[in-house]
């Protein structure tokens, strides 16, 4: 193998001096301008934290039998985060070690029986493993909030291997920050950047404990921004190798500024899969700068639910291009109510500021604060004008109460160009369900079935007319145009919404 190699070495170099000179190209250039991360992690890694916490639980019901090399608080999270499951449990006497640190190491947290606990009836389970960042030199530190979740005690681990017992701060589930405190003086902190400032394709870094292997560094680049996963937060989408313990730990940009926290990754398996999501820094700031000083995050309210505007609404309802946030229903005696904003409108703006998609109006909505006097520029029946609202405060989510009553038995009528049987809304069921106009959908086939229509909603608008009665409804029905898309306005329990409908014998363009 030595010989072999020498010779093949020899040979090329033979070759390489028969070769003329020619001038440098540009083939290694490529490799010049790689990105060297190594100056970065020397600034930035000490200020990156490991988070483990732990759980008392009875040995009696000791949790283990977890495969050899498997640690209890990285599976644990595993099988949370990424199954929506809790750890499967296993058979194991009481007692026996559960994985991770079984030294003696009474004071830090590690996994076997506390020392105090009689007759050993108690223990520290290891309940999970995360990853953080340093705020400030007196010890605040970001994560996830799903790191702490739970958690009976809290430990943070420093690069330099010093480990501290943590004070939760605060926890907010919606955008899932949550602050930690330890006792400590002069700890490096890390930079804020500013998230605003992102750009598609520039070199990031991951600093964590994915797996709980402490300062492990990953990189790639941003593959997009304000990426919606239903959550509150636009998310930064990278390709960086991001896995379970990465939670909580900074996605850093090349000029060592923290631009996001890492929370979630798209995956199949629960491993790694080329798509990985982070907390914007600057919506992550906010939420901890009010949990430093209240404890707690206090939002704004409009009290609306919301839907996306499609491109079918939006050409149907004669709106320049789909954006906006589609007003499906609205709370009896909340601030739009009092504002007069009405199912079926489309909100435009806020305060001035564009909502380009649904989800951006919760987030303005929500950074301003309650009893803040706000306008909202809705579109409705093809003019906009604007709402003056007053903010109110977010408060937890209620179950929402729906009318059991059912209508009596409609009468048939024969189905129009749309497919569709209606029927008059008696005035006790008008009262009943809080309208003012509308007809009942009898029966539903055709282009209204295709769509998804079907009996027992009600249609409140075709087009930009509101609809009063089911004769109304016939007749102008009867004139729709087939070649052109329309937009009912249809609400389904709770919720209202546009549904656009092709007309029997249109054809799409």
């Amino acid at each position: 193998m030595t010989t072999f190699s020498v010779r093949k070495f020899l040979a090329a170099a033979v070759v390489a001096a028969c070769l003329p000179l020619v001038p440098h190209t540009a083939s290694a250039a490529p490799a010049a301008n790689l990105p060297d991360f190594t100056d970065l992690v020397d600034k930035v890694g000490p200020a990156v934290v490991n988070i483990r916490t732990t759980t008392r639980v009875s040995n009696s019901g000791a949790r283990g039998g977890l495969p050899p090399g498997m640690d209890d608080g990285d599976m644990s999270e595993f099988f949370r985060r990424f199954f929506g499951i809790p750890l499967p449990q296993s058979p194991q006497s009481p007692g026996s070690p559960h994985g991770g640190d079984n030294g003696d190491n009474s004071g830090s947290g590690s996994g076997g029986s506390s020392p105090d606990s009689p007759d050993n009836s108690d223990s520290e389970t290891s309940s999970g493993v995360g990853s953080g960042f340093i705020l400030s030199a007196d010890g605040y530190v970001m994560t996830n909030a799903h790191v702490v979740d739970d958690a009976d005690t809290i430990y943070v681990t420093l690069t330099d291997k010093r480990e501290f017992k943590a004070k939760l701060v605060g926890v907010d589930d919606r955008t899932d920050v949550a602050v930690v405190k330890i006792s400590a003086a002069n700890l490096p902190i890390i930079t804020i950047g500013d998230s605003n400032k992102v750009r598609v394709g520039e070199w990031v870094v991951a600093i964590g404990s994915p797996f709980g292997l402490e300062n492990t560094v990953t990189a790639g680049i941003v593959s997009a921004k304000g990426r919606d996963t239903g959550d509150y937060l636009p998310f930064i989408q990278t390709d960086v190798a991001v896995n379970p313990g990465n939670s909580g730990g900074p996605l850093i940009n090349m000029q060592g500024e923290v631009i996001g926290i890492n929370s979630q990754i798209y995956s199949r398996t629960g491993g790694f899969m080329g798509i990985s999501f982070a907390i914007p820094i600057d919506e992550a700031m906010r939420v901890a700068d009010q949990l430093k000083s209240t404890g707690k995050v206090t939002r704004g309210r409009i009290a609306v639910a919301i839907g996306e505007v499609t491109k079918d609404v939006a050409d149907s309802l004669g709106l320049p291009k789909a954006q906006g946030a589609l007003v499906s229903s609205v709370e009896l005696g909340g601030p739009a109510d009092k504002a007069g904003v009405q199912p079926g409108d489309i909100i435009l703006k806020f305060n001035g500021h564009s909502v380009d998609t649904a989800t951006d109006l919760p987030r303005m909505v929500g950074d301003t604060k309650p009893g803040t006097k706000s306008t909202i520029t809705i579109w409705r029946k093809g003019q906009t004008r604007d709402l003056p609202v007053t903010i109110a405060e977010m408060q937890p989510d209620k179950a929402a109460k729906t009318d059991q009553k059912k209508p009596q038995p409609p009468k048939q009528r024969a189905t129009n160009v749309l497919g569709l049987a209606v029927s008059d809304i008696s005035a006790d069921q008008m009262k009943a369900l809080k309208l003012h106009n509308g007809v009942q959908i009898d029966a539903a086939d055709g282009p209204a079935a295709r769509v998804g229509l079907q009996k027992g909603d009600i249609v409140l608008r075709v087009g930009d007319t509101d609809i009063t009665s089911a004769k109304q409804f016939d007749e102008l029905t009867s004139h729709l145009d087939p070649q052109k898309m329309v937009a009912l306005l249809v609400r389904r329990g709770e919720n209202t919404q546009f549904v656009p409908v092709r007309p029997r014998g249109g054809s799409a363009k």
